[in-house]
């Protein structure tokens, strides 16, 4: 134990009394580090964009959707329907699931009438599919019992009716047989592909404005559908259950199909591995620039230490000895300037307008600076020290004593 920490305090006296020379090669090092440490984490944060858009399009793992139809083309008893689907969320313990109602509806603008698409949905749906709003709040269980219907509408609707401001409780007409007074609780940005209005409704006031089956023939031309978030370990038997159930409570004439969409049924489990492929790759390269100018300047500064350390050996310092020292001073100072690489990798990483700028208004849940980023810069570090130190140790244990001493 003494030897070993008379050669850290042995490294850091060198390092000390030759930093001119060394603070050159540990400006590349803590480069290098910050670099791929930075790298690391920004791909954490990039993954968790993608992470987050699959699951506004699919729902998070696991999702299940099931879709129902009869043989005869009509939609089924939305009564029986109903209790059919509280009664297995009850039995299966199920907390996060959605009814979803796709439909029109004609709305009154300001500049004339138009048709709305519209999307029914239960106040789990924005949990599930994470929604994310400009403006406003998401549906609780207490706008159920508004005598006023709330509804979201997106960015092309907002931007039609004049971004009336939310706290003044702004009201859209929805025209029909009976005309109905909806407001607006709650902004949604539109899809970059998405130039009509739309808005969301919860499923139970989309179905006041008329028949289930009137609604599913109008919107989309098929019944309401379900969705369900599920452990993904307990997926696949919940799947097989509910099949199993509603097609034997519904008999022969139904059609039940359940499924997941989430993006983990489809991409395997580890669907990012490009991704994770292509960080590591680039990070492998600017580490490897780093330790290659590193090398460089540890051997320029060995020629220039080779008498001392013929002194050395005619003193009796062993090669073992002089290999290791050599080797400590490069790998004390790779530490050193990891640290200061990781310092600046978190700073830069955690800046809010890089945060900003890599999640492009899509990530919800910024994941905090990853650990495992953190320790790959130190270990690279050393790892960089040990192999820059490794080449000029070796050459300093072959030099010959006393040619060491005339050089």
């Amino acid at each position: 134990m003494s030897n070993l920490v008379g050669s850290f305090v042995e490294a850091w006296q060198e390092l000390r009394i030759h930093r001119t020379r060394v603070l050159l090669s540990l400006v590349g090092v803590a480069v290098a580090v910050c670099a791929i440490t930075t790298v690391v984490a920004l791909g954490s944060v990039a993954q968790q964009a993608t992470v987050e858009q699959s699951e506004r399009q699919g729902g998070r793992p696991a999702s299940l959707s099931m879709q129902i139809s009869q043989s005869d083309g009509t939609a089924p008893d939305s009564a029986a329907m109903q209790a059919l689907w509280e009664t297995e969320l009850a039995r299966y313990r199920v907390g996060h699931a959605s009814r979803l109602v796709q439909t029109s509806q004609l709305v009154q603008f300001r500049d004339g009438a138009a048709q709305v698409q519209i999307q029914g949905v239960d106040p789990a749906y924005g949990t599930m599919h994470r929604i994310r709003l400009l403006h406003g709040d998401w549906f609780t269980a207490a706008d159920a019992d508004r005598l006023a219907p709330a509804v979201l509408v997106n960015s092309v609707f907002y931007d039609r009716i004049g971004r009336p401001d939310l706290r003044t409780h702004p009201t859209t007409t929805l025209l029909g047989t009976q005309n109905a007074t909806a407001v607006i609780t709650g902004v949604y940005q539109a899809t970059a592909w998405d130039n009509a209005p739309a808005m969301y409704m919860l499923a139970d006031a989309v179905q006041a404005l008329g028949p289930a089956d009137t609604l599913a023939l109008r919107g989309s031309g098929q019944p309401p559908s379900y969705e369900l978030w599920v452990p993904p370990a307990l997926a696949e038997d919940l799947r097989a259950a509910l099949t199993r159930d509603v097609q034997g409570a519904l008999g022969s004439t139904a059609n039940v199909q359940v499924y997941r969409q989430d993006y983990a049924a489809y991409s395997g489990d580890n669907p990012y591995l490009p991704l994770q492929l292509v960080v590591g790759g680039v990070a492998l390269l600017v580490l490897l620039l780093g330790a290659l100018g590193l090398v460089n300047i540890a051997l320029v500064t060995l020629k220039q230490r080779i008498r001392e350390i013929g002194i050395r050996r005619s003193f009796g310092a062993t090669a073992g000895r002089v290999f290791f020292s050599v080797m400590m001073e490069s790998v004390v100072a790779t530490i050193v300037a990891g640290v200061v690489g990781v310092i600046a990798a978190v700073l830069i990483v955690t800046n809010p307008l890089v945060e900003g700028f890599i999640g492009q208004g899509q990530v919800t849940d910024f994941p905090p600076f990853p650990v495992e980023a953190a320790v790959l810069g130190l270990v690279c570090a050393t790892a960089v020290g040990a192999l820059a130190g490794l080449l000029p140790a070796l050459v300093a244990v072959r030099v010959k004593v006393i040619d060491a001493i005339r050089y």
